[in-house]
């Protein structure tokens, strides 16, 4: 089992920054890739950014590449989004998931944390 904690979702305005943190506890020495999704009221969930636990292969969404960073903290056991340039249509709910093996599901997900960017 593992379980996921996100924190550093709030309110900020357009253009602002926000740095989402999930902190990863018990079998975290078998994630093989640590995953952020979204999901705004009204629409499916959507794939933000992923990255394999040590920090190799940052994989970007279109919609947020080149304004987000993903990176991992294996001495902490979290992985952090940062979000910057953000824009209104960046609010939603952002998740953390872990998937435990290669082309396997996610299997373990955080209970999300709302971010809201006013215009």
């Amino acid at each position: 089992q593992v379980q996921l904690v996100e924190s550093g979702g709030g309110l900020v305005q357009a253009g602002g920054s926000l740095r989402l943190s999930c902190a990863a506890s018990g079998r975290t020495f078998s994630i093989y890739v640590m995953g952020w999704f979204r999901q705004a009221p009204g629409k499916e969930r959507e794939h933000v950014a992923t990255i394999r636990w040590n920090g190799d292969m940052p994989y970007y969404a279109d919609s947020v590449k080149g304004r987000f960073i993903i990176s991992t903290d294996n001495e902490k056991n979290t992985v952090y989004l940062q979000m910057n340039s953000l824009k209104p249509e960046d609010t939603a709910v952002y998740y953390c998931a872990a998937q435990m093996r290669p082309y396997g599901s996610y299997d373990y997900w955080g209970q999300g944390t709302q971010v809201t960017v006013s215009a």
